[in-house]
């Protein structure tokens, strides 16, 4: 069954929450909760193929934070243009997977407000509001929006300045207003390509994918991670290791809302018999306690 929805806010209002709150007490079992899949060690492998890339044109995907939906993208061979997929847990199982007229969405930590690019609702006691723009600090805005626990959004932004080199940097919430993004330093922002940044809810390690002469394969992103001191400052970058970047593409990490599991994308482009070409990836997963290892390596 395919359903599209002519509004994004009759969407809204009606199917991703009940208006009662999201109910974190109440996440899918673990049995359940990944779609049925047997759970990874420190080894990553692929996460629900059948589900998400049986053709390997899956482009990214996220929980929700009640881990109830779970919305992603596939672009390349069939799908001309980028298409957006949601997958939804109701009655105790997944539903199937369909497309939704929602973009990227991105939640806060509590689940009471939804970013959609550059905009926001927020959840109110009949539903969501309508949305509301987000400020001109995300103007500059490039690949990848991450927003930590207390609301401080870190992403990939260019300023002329930089001569078309991205940086990411992050904007806090100051007297009701989001700053002017302040870039991170050259322990984080070295390569090229530098995108998809994921802040840990505490913010306490940043991970990311760039281009860097030390990576795994030639002109191919590797994730990087860097902890944060205990005087507030941020950590030289670690390339993530063999396990998770190989010579091909691997980007876009982010860890479940449960905090078991790292996810990450991983992908190359195929030439195909006629000729075409398509970016061919999948999503994978590993246990999280692979980030906890990188940092009592390098303490």
């Amino acid at each position: 069954m395919n359903r599209t929805y002519s509004s994004i806010f009759i969407f809204l209002f009606t199917v991703i929450f009940s208006v009662t709150g999201y109910g974190f007490d109440k996440l899918p079992d673990l049995e359940n909760r990944y779609f049925g899949e047997q759970p990874p060690g420190i080894t990553p492998k692929l996460f629900a193929p059948k589900i998400l890339s049986p053709d390997g044109l899956f482009e990214g995907g996220a929980f929700s934070p009640d881990m109830k939906s779970f919305y992603f993208t596939r672009k390349n061979g069939k799908y001309k243009e980028r298409t957006f997929f949601v997958i939804h847990y109701e009655n105790n199982q997944w539903s199937e997977v369909y497309e939704t007229d929602l973009k990227w969405p991105l939640f806060s930590a509590d689940g009471n407000t939804m970013y959609l690019g550059k905009q926001y609702s927020e959840r109110t006691e009949t539903g969501w509001s309508q949305p509301k723009e987000m400020g001109e600090f995300l103007k500059e805005q490039a690949h990848g929006l991450s927003v930590s626990a207390k609301g401080t959004f870190y992403f990939p932004f260019f300023k002329q300045e930089d001569n078309g080199h991205g940086n990411i940097g992050y904007s806090r919430l100051v007297n009701g207003k989001y700053e002017e993004p302040i870039k991170l330093g050259p322990e984080i922002n070295q390569g090229d390509y530098i995108a998809h940044p994921y802040i840990a809810p505490d913010e306490t390690y940043l991970m990311w994918d760039v281009e860097r002469d030390e990576n795994h394969g030639s002109s191919q992103a590797d994730i990087y991670i860097s902890f944060r001191e205990s005087d507030g400052s941020w950590g030289q970058a670690i390339n993530m290791g063999n396990e998770i970047n190989t010579p091909i593409h691997e980007s876009s990490p982010l860890v479940s809302p449960d905090g078991k599991y790292l996810f990450f994308k991983r992908g190359e482009w195929v030439t195909e018999k006629d000729g075409s070409r398509n970016w061919v990836s999948k999503s994978y997963w590993v246990d999280a306690q692979v980030i906890e290892n990188l940092k009592a390596n390098n303490s």
